[in-house]
């Protein structure tokens, strides 16, 4: 009979194992931060795309009255025409159009030099920074637990 035996099995025991469990917790808190960092990293891009386009907007701004032609999902469609005579209906869609129904007439302001370019007239990109930051806000309440759960087993 064997008096000095421990519990247990040998293999949970094993230094090199218990070494490779670790790694793996590493390994799985690191692309949490990554995963993190690059959904931050877009949303930052997100808001400093929407003041470079409404920069482009003030350089050059040109006003007009528009027809809301459709609402979807991914973009409100308008179409309106330049003082030059021409009818233009932007491909991506109307910037800030939260609130419009079709058939609506809205005053908007566009880039004289890229009609395409065009939002509802006296909404800037300061809109988007609610609901973008609260998308962030929502990621890392998600992903902070997880790292702390994930780093509390190293």
């Amino acid at each position: 009979m064997v008096d000095n035996a421990v519990p247990g099995s040998a293999v949970s025991d094993n230094p090199a194992r218990a070494g490779g469990r670790r790694r793996l917790w590493l390994s799985a808190s690191r692309v949490l931060l990554v995963l993190g960092g690059v959904v931050t990293l877009i949303g930052v891009v997100l808001l400093a795309a929407c003041l470079r386009d409404d920069m482009a907007i003030e350089k050059r701004m040109g006003k007009a009255t528009a027809e809301v032609v459709s609402v979807s999902f991914q973009r409100t469609v308008v179409r309106f025409a330049t003082p030059d005579g021409a009818v233009h209906s932007p491909s991506q869609g109307l910037l800030y159009p939260d609130g419009l129904e079709p058939g609506q007439l809205v005053r908007i302001e566009f880039d004289t030099a890229d009609p395409e370019l065009a939002r509802v007239a006296e909404r800037t990109w300061t809109l988007a920074i609610l609901p973008i930051s609260t998308f962030l806000l929502a990621v890392w309440a998600v992903l902070a637990p997880l790292v702390w759960w994930t780093r509390r087993h190293l």
